[in-house]
This record gives C-alpha cells, structure tokens and sequence, in this order.
C-alpha cells in the first residue's frame, strides 16, 4: 500500500498559526460539547444540562430576537411576503430600500466591497445622531461580517514584516478580548499589555500606559492602541475624562486608535453613560481633532444579539487617502459582506421611529431587554459577593461579569501538580461537576498571581439563578 506523506503538516505549517490561542473557543468549550453528546447519548451526569455561559451569545441563551429585525430580514430574503398583510408597512419600506441597494434587487447578488451604499448612507445617520451631529462620511464607513472582521482589516495595516526593524506592536487592555492577542499572533504582531485597575472598577489609569509603553519600545515599535468601551470581559464603562485622557496619551505617542465600541448600548450603571471616541475626539478640537481612529460597531450584541447572522460596520477617521485605498483594496479581496448581515445592521442603526407602526412594541422589546440586562448585571455581582472567596466589581456594562477567585493554596498545588493554570484547572473541575463552561481568566490576561473567570449575564434569570446556585454551590465545597 502506499503511503502519503501531507504536504502541510505541522513542522511546516505557518508558525503564526501555531502561536494563536483564542480561549472563548478553547479546550473548555471543546469539552462542554462533548459532555452535551454524552447526556444526549444517556450518561448520567451529576447535571441535568451544561450551561455555556463562555460566550456573549444572546440567542443561544434563550433571548428572543427582535421581531421588527427579523420581519425585515424576511422581507429582503422571502420579497414574495412584501404583498402579505401580516408585515407592517415600515417593514416593509426598508426592506424595499435594501432591495433597491441590491444588484437586480436580490441580496443574493454581490454587494459593494465596503456595503451596499444606502445601508452605509443610514450608518452615518445613526452615528451624526449618536455624536450630537459631528459629521461623517458614507464613503468612510465600511461594512463588514462582524466587527471582528473590521478590527482584522485594520489591524492588517499595520503589519510591515520588511520595512522595520523591529516587529510592530498594538497595546490591549489586559484583561482583553482573545481576538486581539490572537490575531497578533497571527499576523506576528507584538501584543504590548496594559493593566486595567481592578481596584478601581476596571479602570484605565495613563500612568500604566506610559509604563507599557516605555517597557515596549525596548522590543517592537508601538503603532496603535485598543480601547474596548465598554469593557469585554470586564464590565466598566470608561468616563469621559479618561477618553481625553487616551487621546491626549496616543497623540504625544503617535498612536492610532482601535475603538471596540460594540456594547454601546449596554451601559446599566447608574451615573455610567456611553461616549463615542469619535465624538470626544472632535469636541477636544485642534490638534486632536486630526488623529486617526477606527471605530467598531456589530448587530451581535447591544439589545440585538443577532450573532449569527454577522454583521457590523467600520468607520475610519481621518485616514490617509492612499492607505484609505489600499484598505478598500485589502477588503475587495473578501468579495463583501453577507449581504443579510448588511440587512441586519441597516435594522440596528435605522429602527422604527415614532409615528410608525412598529415603534412602540420595538422600543418595548428593546426596554424589556435592557433593563433585564441591567437587572441580571446587578444579580451576578451581588451574587459572587456573598459568596466566600469571590470578589466582583459592579458590572457597569457590556454582557459579562469577571471575578477574582481567592484559591486556597490546596488547589493551587493540585493544579501545579496537572500542569494547569489554577483557574484552568478550577473552570475544568467546575465543568465536570455543574455543567458550567466559563472560561478562565488567563484566557484573557490578568495580574500574576491572580486568578479570575469570565461569566456571561446573557442566561434568562431563572436558569441564571439555577447557574448560580449550582456555582455556589461547588465553590464551597471546593474551598
């Protein structure tokens, strides 16, 4: 018999690929799979169920989609039920308004790379409104499969594996959303942490900044900085003191600025509102004004929670019109974004307005959603609390709360003894034992000697107090 030897095989294989860890899909999500097939196959588990509360997956926790949403989605895709009486008429005129963006007004044609133009004329809208009128530009707002996608373009930018010397490095919050370090890694970028300050509710401190960056230019050449606002995993909605602050930081560093804004409309705190970097940017005037800013915006989460169907935008400030042109060069070479993503966003930044027949039970749908959201953030962090060896801040926003585990040294050494991290070795056991699937906080960075979890809120609050109390329930008998 002959044998093959694989033309790709891992000696060969790009090592950036090798280096990208991305732990909201890791070995933990890998296991609570498998464990769902055994209960579904017949093993007895000391669970009814597993619960992934890993990822900020609305649907997939049991939220209902918003109904106007997906009447306008099944418009543009089924247009046979424009003549239907059971579909009202606002509808119905913005899925006859995306059609018409439509080649042969079908979104089953091609797209523009960047979107379909009406669609991006209506983002610029929302985020005029948003910023109290500061203006934009359709042709800067660019369409995309998920904010991911648009955070990946740019980021793509600032690799220049032949023109530097030394690798070029984006500064992240630590803790951070994986698909930063990850996509550094892949594109054999230097990930430059910064501390978020526990002590202070998350908050983002410049002296930390100036340490990073002074400890960075030692070993790569720092081209940009993120800011996730509201926080992922942490919770915290930043002041607007600290946005001028950033600014004024990447302006005396030469910095470009990632701005993850897709939780802006999760703000609960009471005292905490949402402020664009954009808006602040500009109303900070000359010289600020002239700095270059990408700002990300998605359908997955907000009161949506459509993370499926991925969709979300790009709006790019002030950049050079000859990298403006090879960005939207880089972004043809994907053809375009699905086009029922594109439906989806035009739906998020163009809702029923008052006086149209949908208004109230859209912005009904909405409240009620919010404000279990914000009801839930409360519940989560009073919960860990109360419980002995938890310690929480206040989820201000976003979808997620992030514990400090205080471990006894027992476990510590256990894990030690695995070879596991200690809150790996805790997420694993409490998996196994509760059907819970968090996911540990060395996923996401965090102080030495230190040990956290990331936990969604997104669960409807009888199977969230269900998680909880099972939770609470193996946290003390593991102390």
């Amino acid at each position: 018999m002959s044998s093959w030897n694989h033309t790709i095989n891992v000696d060969n294989l790009n090592p950036c690929i090798k280096n990208m860890e991305y732990a909201v899909r890791g070995p933990l999500v890998i296991r609570a799979t498998e464990i769902e097939k055994e209960i579904l196959s017949g093993v007895q588990k000391p669970f009814p169920d597993v619960i992934k509360a890993n990822i900020g997956d609305a649907h997939a926790m049991g939220n209902a989609p918003i109904k106007f949403l997906r009447q306008v989605l099944a418009l543009v895709t089924y247009p046979e039920l424009l003549d239907s009486p059971d579909f009202p008429e606002d509808a119905k005129k913005r899925a006859r308004d995306i059609r018409a963006g439509c080649k042969n007004g079908s979104v089953g044609s091609y797209s523009d790379s960047a979107g379909i133009e009406i669609i991006r004329r209506h983002v610029v809208d929302y985020i005029e409104k948003r910023d109290g009128g500061i203006k934009s530009d359709w042709t800067n707002v660019i369409l995309c499969a998920g904010a991911s996608e648009g955070i990946r373009a740019i980021m793509k930018l600032l690799t220049n594996p032949f023109g530097e010397t030394t690798r070029p490095g984006v500064m992240i919050p630590i803790p951070q959303y994986p698909l930063y370090s990850a996509s550094l890694a892949e594109y054999n970028m230097t990930q430059i942490g910064y501390y978020l300050n526990e002590a202070k509710n998350w908050t983002l401190d410049v002296s930390e900044l100036e340490r990073s960056i002074t400890d960075a230019r030692k070993k790569c050449n720092p081209r940009a900085i993120v800011i996730i606002n509201p926080g992922n995993p942490t919770g915290q909605v930043l002041a607007r003191q600290t946005i001028e602050d950033v600014i004024k930081f990447a302006y005396k560093e030469k910095l470009f600025i990632f701005a993850d804004e897709v939780y802006q409309d999760n703000v609960y705190a009471e005292g905490s509102a949402f402020h664009s970097f954009k808006k602040v940017l500009f109303e900070m005037g000359d010289p600020y004004d002239k700095m270059e800013l990408a700002s990300f915006m998605s359908c997955s989460k907000g009161y949506m929670g459509e993370c499926g169907i991925r969709g979300g935008y790009t709006e790019i400030v002030n950049f050079d019109p000859q990298v403006k042109a090879m960005l939207l060069k880089s972004v043809s070479a994907k053809l375009c974004p699905t086009a029922i993503g594109q439906a989806c966003m035009d739906v998020v930044v163009n809702p029923p307005v008052p006086g149209e027949p949908s208004y109230e039970e859209f912005e009904a749908q909405k409240k009620q959603i919010l404000e279990g959201l914000a009801e839930k953030a409360k519940l989560v962090a009073d919960t860990f609390n109360s419980i002995e060896g938890f310690s929480c801040n206040i989820v201000q926003g976003a979808m997620y709360a992030f514990p400090q585990l205080h471990l006894p040294p027992k476990a510590i050494a256990k894990a030690e003894e695995l070879g596991q991290k200690a809150d790996v070795f805790y997420a694993f056991q409490l998996l196994e034992n509760t059907g819970i699937c968090i996911i540990p906080g060395s996923g996401f960075g965090q102080v030495p000697d230190t040990y956290h979890f990331r936990t969604t809120i997104l669960p409807q609050k009888k199977f969230l107090i269900n998680m909880l109390d099972r939770l609470k329930e193996f946290h003390l008998k593991f102390l």
